[in-house]
């Protein structure tokens, strides 16, 4: 049969584009693009790392979105962990368009807008059943899950191509403290009516069987706090309210006062007490200046730090840095977490030093004091029973969580072409009959450092740690201005090397080394500095490298005098 030149219309569809979140613990964002409609679901953050010292803050490339934000229709946040919101008061004030989450969860983001003096954003609040209607090509329907944060939802997104359900964080807890348990009819539901793709949380996926209950954690709660003879301090994530609860709860029956210390402890409380999540009886809450007032067994301190973060309230403590509480032999301190991978050594410094202080430290090896707020094993393989995908992309972890989400999805029964382990920035395209992928888009992070966005980068990185690791040492040449001859110098000072006194030999030494680069030049022009930098900066390198087997960053500075 003849062609009559015509082509095929190309078939519709679905691009997800996970930006952060995959091959990783945090800073979860993915942006799904239909058409000329673009929905990003979360905004997170994450820790940074050992190796970015003086970075505050973790948060995604979207440099994709800087390209196509006249295209961003909705920001849709599944709950308000630092992970999944922390992003969005320099992203979305970048990128804007209306957000979309529970009341706690835009409460907390709404508090980070002011913060940063934001005020023209559309906040929408929803409820689990909600639907909305996005651009012209999205359907957003939230669904009930239970989390470690009151407000979690799950969302099923309807396109053109078919249904896509997110699970966001979550886990089957039947017992939950807001006794809103996750709506599990709702997936079977949409697994009836046909999910062309699943995207779930594999936090967990290792561990077998199903995750505690949270009461687990408020019984146990009530028998330390029995116990108890002295101080209860509690240091715990303070996004998790239901926790936050249960402490006030068994404080409230042993006839305790209870003190809130770290500042994301307290904005996040206030937060959640007016919304109504989180109550605490009138008479009960005290300022930390109040705490010496009462006998130390009618005291409980909720604080932040579990995480071992050096300048938390925690870490102070454990220190005897902090302004208003030392931490005595007779507390019983209460580390209420588990450490996000990377964190264990900080976590575990800490124990140590409040172990030195002769505290009785109870932590999750000890006591079930902590419970997990993300699906194990067993939870994930009836979400995806009752949702039946015909496509499956496992996120929110790092790649062996993805990977052995993958060898579960596969174990069900789905083919190996029907799953897909995604590497960031990847372009995964869904059409009716087919998962494939379609390149990259850039991607990786971006450091928050301060009131700065973006601006410490690689260079800036390397100098910080090369300054950490080794020191600095400074060479000061003066120079008249009119004949650009030396006048004065090179002083040589040290920061973070050796303590360099004039007269040291490392000094003396590193001085003449640095004259010795001089006298090959004459007359100093300023069009010549960045040479004689250089050559006095090789110069001293290699002197003290072969004085002390050390590298210092050395930073030559050449000032010009009237002479």
């Amino acid at each position: 049969m003849a062609s009559n030149g015509r082509k095929k219309p190309a078939l519709p569809r679905l691009r997800i584009i996970p930006l952060g979140g995959v091959g990783e613990i945090g800073k979860n964002m993915t942006v799904f693009e239909y058409g000329d409609d673009i929905v990003v679901v979360d905004v997170g953050s994450m820790f940074p790392g050992e190796e970015m010292p003086g970075v505050d803050l973790v948060i995604p490339d979207t440099t994709y979105l800087q390209k196509n934000a006249s295209r961003i229709r909705a920001y849709l946040i599944t709950h308000g962990h630092e992970d999944h919101i922390g992003g969005t008061p320099y992203i979305v004030k970048q990128y804007p368009a209306p957000v979309y989450g529970t009341r706690l969860t835009l409460a907390l983001i709404e508090h980070k807008f002011k913060e940063h003096k934001i005020n023209d954003i559309q906040l929408n609040v929803i409820k689990p059943g909600d639907r909305i209607h996005v651009g012209n090509s999205f359907d957003v329907e939230f669904i009930k899950v239970g989390h470690s944060i009151a407000g979690a939802v799950a969302m099923a997104i309807t396109t053109p191509v078919g249904t896509v359900v997110h699970t966001g964080d979550f886990k089957v807890d039947f017992t939950p403290i807001d006794e809103q348990v996750i709506d599990l009819g709702r997936f079977a539901q949409l697994g009836k009516e046909g999910v062309i793709a699943l995207l779930a949380d594999s936090t967990n996926v290792e561990r077998p069987g199903y995750t505690m209950s949270e009461r687990h954690v408020g019984e146990t709660f009530m028998n330390l706090f029995d116990k108890a003879e002295g101080r209860i301090i509690v240091a715990m994530f303070s996004s998790n309210v239901h926790r936050v609860q249960q402490v006030v709860d068994a404080a409230v029956r042993y006839n305790r006062k209870v003190c809130l210390i770290g500042r994301s402890m307290i904005n996040v409380s206030k937060v959640a007490m007016q919304l109504g999540e989180l109550r605490i009886p009138e008479g009960r809450l005290l300022t930390p200046d109040e705490i010496d007032r009462y006998d130390d067994n009618e005291i409980v301190v909720m604080t932040t730090g579990s995480q071992g973060e050096s300048m938390s309230g925690l870490s102070r403590m454990a220190l005897g840095e902090h302004a208003k509480l030392e931490i005595k032999a007779s507390d019983m301190v209460i580390i209420s977490a588990t450490p996000i991978p990377g964190n264990e050594k900080s976590v575990s410094r800490v124990i140590n030093l409040l172990m030195k202080t002769g505290a009785n430290v109870i932590y999750e090896s000890l006591a079930e004091v902590h419970v997990s707020g993300h699906a194990c094993r067993e939870e994930l393989k009836l979400i995806h029973t009752l949702t039946k995908p015909k496509y499956f992309i496992p996120v929110h972890g790092e790649a062996r969580h993805l990977h052995h989400h993958a060898r579960l999805a596969k174990s069900l029964g789905m083919s190996d072409e029907c799953v897909h382990i995604p590497d960031q920035g990847e372009i995964i395209e869904i059409s009716k009959n087919k998962m494939s992928v379609a390149g990259t888009v850039p991607n990786g992070i971006v450091l928050v450092d301060g009131l700065g966005v973006g601006d410490v980068g690689t260079v800036v990185l390397r100098d910080r740690m090369h300054l950490s690791q080794d020191g600095l040492l400074i060479a000061v040449i003066c120079i008249d201005k009119k004949s650009g001859m030396v006048v004065s110098g090179p002083d040589i000072v040290s920061r973070g090397l050796v303590y360099v006194r004039e007269s040291d030999d490392l000094a003396e030494g590193a001085r003449i080394a640095a004259r010795n680069a001089l006298s090959n030049f004459g007359r100093i022009n300023p069009g010549d500095w960045n040479q004689v930098k250089n050559a006095v900066r090789d110069s001293v390198q290699r002197f003290v490298y072969g004085h002390i087997k050390r590298s210092p960053m050395v930073l030559p500075i050449i000032m010009e005098v009237d002479h």
